[in-house]
């Protein structure tokens, strides 16, 4: 028997599907647990506004963006298998520091359009009788 055959009569795979690498691996349970958590968190945030359950507009959206942000873990777990063993928890590192990355760069656009409105405002005509 040659060294080719002899690998394959023990049992070793030229594919890699031999060994566990740490990733979740769902089954079809897990994909409709998945599915229907996030049918569940679509519905209870469309009829909170359809019904307008809370008296302020802002309310309403922070409670939305509460079930936004459940919805997106969800979908992490669920369907794109992160945790932190999987990849020897880098994909959850890289997650962390793209959400960090994308909290600084929103909180500084805001911050630089509110300064621009604030300090680009046009001079009202009054004002402008009382420049040298």
């Amino acid at each position: 028997m040659s060294a080719h055959n002899d690998t394959h009569a023990h049992g070793a795979d030229d594919h890699g599907h031999g060994h566990d690498d740490g990733a979740a691996h769902s089954t079809f349970g897990g994909y409709m647990t998945g599915f229907v958590l996030s049918i569940i968190l679509t519905a209870i945030p469309f009829w909170l506004v359809m019904a307008k359950v809370f008296d302020k507009p802002s309310t309403t959206a922070f409670v939305v963006l509460g079930f936004a942000a459940v919805q997106i873990v969800v979908h992490m777990v669920y369907f794109l298998h992160m945790n932190t063993k999987s990849e020897g928890g880098w994909t959850l590192l890289a997650l962390i520091f793209t959400v960090m990355v994308v909290v600084i760069m929103l909180a500084g656009s805001l911050w630089v359009m509110y300064h621009l409105n604030h300090n680009m405002m046009p001079v009202s005509a009054h004002e402008m009788k009382n420049m040298p």
